[in-house]
């Protein structure tokens, strides 16, 4: 009863064209906000900041990022893991060779430099489709794993072929301590959380979704291909390329290739899979799906006192983990978002549903 919307009237465009329509969803996200940007801070502690939530924002906007080509645009892309190293070396070089360079403009510089990357490797998308395009976003895995490994200047000449950051400050403020990350963290998710949710809401999302849909119908209604998407891959590779800067500066603060290896590019794919394509709520829930189960699952034998081994407990955790992957999408091959969106219309046409 608590979820009907009788008698909420939608007296102009603006008001029922906005993100949240019905009362209660507004309601729920901004007790979600308040909980996220004040309760948290003030009650987790550090373990839950470094090891779940720090991690489930950055990769919940690589995510989205990724959601973005593959879920809106239909273009497969596995070479996300690239494009966060692109974006987390690139930030790194501006932040090192240019003095006093604020914080969020390296961040940014590192998301435009994976655009370029980005957009040089969607170009095969003009002509190719599928299984093919995969392969060939695949490349760029391989090059900017080779790059990272043999070119000096990437690194900064490091001999090790590993970096670091240190003291991080936005706007004067020190971002050191893990409620300043996570608070940092969560304010970037937040823009461009909103900056993509308005973005697939308009035209340019609109072209994407034709071309997802039928891209030889698309463009007999005059939507040009080569822009709608080369504009996916670079709206994409941006967003994952300041999620890989983040992921290097905020969470790691030292890494090196090995931290943006293919098995990150199937992590992401994985959690854009399972959340939901074409969702942006489909990213977090994918994130949250992929960064908290495996914990979860590894604490379990501790939790009831069931003795046993580190290694088997480890296997057992990545078999039940699959598994589970594979429940999910043959109940719900339309992710978790989905079944958010099933469970909300029952609720609205509660006790009348069909």
């Amino acid at each position: 009863m608590i979820y009907r919307e009788n008698g909420q009237f939608k007296t102009s465009y603006r008001a029922d064209q906005a993100i949240f329509p019905i009362t209660q969803d507004r309601v729920a996200i901004a007790l979600l906000l308040f909980v996220a940007l004040v309760v948290v801070p003030l009650a987790a502690h550090e373990y839950l900041f470094s090891a779940i939530l720090i991690p489930f924002l950055i990769l919940s906007l690589a995510a989205l990022g990724l959601n973005i080509l593959v879920g809106y645009c239909g273009q497969i892309s596995l070479g996300a893991g690239a494009f966060m190293a692109v974006g987390a070396y690139a930030a790194y070089n501006f932040q090192a060779r240019i003095e006093g360079l604020p914080l969020l403009i390296s961040l940014l510089m590192g998301g435009l430099s994976a655009t370029a990357v980005g957009v040089l490797f969607g170009i095969p998308s003009l002509r190719i489709k599928g299984l093919y395009l995969a392969v060939a976003t695949l490349a760029a895995q391989f090059f900017v794993d080779w790059a990272a490994l043999r070119l000096k200047w990437v690194t900064n000449d490091s001999a090790s072929g590993s970096v670091s950051v240190a003291g991080l400050k936005v706007l004067g403020i020190p971002i050191e301590s893990p409620v300043a990350k996570y608070l940092f963290c969560l304010l970037v998710v937040m823009v461009f959380a909103l900056l993509a949710k308005n973005l697939v809401r308009g035209h340019i999302g609109r072209e994407w979704m034709a071309m997802r849909d039928m891209d030889v119908a698309a463009a007999v209604i005059g939507i040009r291909p080569v822009y709608a998407k080369l504009s996916a891959f670079a709206v994409s590779s941006f967003i994952i390329g300041v999620a890989g800067a983040l992921w290097g500066f905020v969470h790691l603060g030292s890494w090196e290739p090995a931290a943006f290896n293919i098995d990150r590019s199937f992590q992401l794919l994985f959690m854009v899979i399972i959340g939901g394509l074409g969702s942006i709520m489909g990213a977090f829930f994918g994130a949250a799906f992929i960064v908290v189960l495996p914990i979860l699952l590894d604490s379990l034998p501790y939790w009831f006192g069931i003795p046993i081994d580190t290694a088997l407990a480890s296997h057992l955790t990545y078999m039940i983990f699959g598994a589970l992957i594979v429940f999910f999408l043959i109940v719900e091959p339309h992710g978790l978002a989905r079944l958010w969106s099933i469970g909300k219309e029952k609720l609205r046409l509660w006790p009348f549903p069909h």
